[in-house]
């Protein structure tokens, strides 16, 4: 009886090994080719790239340094890249980053609703006030 539960916890530990393994990419992904692959880099510091695979993947990025030799020097970036989803529909996201943070762009990713217009009004009016002096406010001394 007790080798039947060894039998059993053996096979159990196999199972779940063979399942935890990496699996490799079913389908037209696993025989996916690199149609074009494209690179470029620069002694300026700027580069390019982009690739296609036959299953539908594709890239394409330009970069370079901006204000070079200042305090303010940042790498900028702006691309697009391209795939097909599990259920069939391309994905396409165009992108920008440069200090101003990753700034991507698609049709599938979400947008903020509109700002009522009360709201938009209120801010168009705020703007049209002077601004007020940066000076800080003296807080009142209080002594415990």
């Amino acid at each position: 009886m007790q080798s039947i539960i060894q039998n059993c916890a053996v096979l159990c530990l196999v199972a779940a090994s063979a399942l935890a393994a990496p699996q490799a990419p079913r389908g037209s992904d696993a025989a996916a080719t690199i149609e074009k692959d494209d690179r470029e880099v620069n002694y300026d510091g700027s580069y390019r790239y982009s690739y296609q695979t036959s299953n539908g993947i594709a890239a394409d990025e330009q970069g370079a340094l901006k204000n070079v030799g200042t305090d303010a020097e940042a790498m900028s970036a702006a691309g697009q890249f391209s795939y097909v989803s599990p259920e069939g529909v391309q994905i396409r996201v165009v992108y920008a980053a440069d200090d101003n943070g990753f700034q991507p762009q698609g049709d599938h990713l979400p947008t903020p609703p509109p700002i009522p217009p009360a709201i938009q009004r209120a801010l168009e009016y705020l703007a049209t006030l002077p601004s007020t002096p940066d000076t800080p406010v003296n807080a009142p001394n209080r002594r415990f």
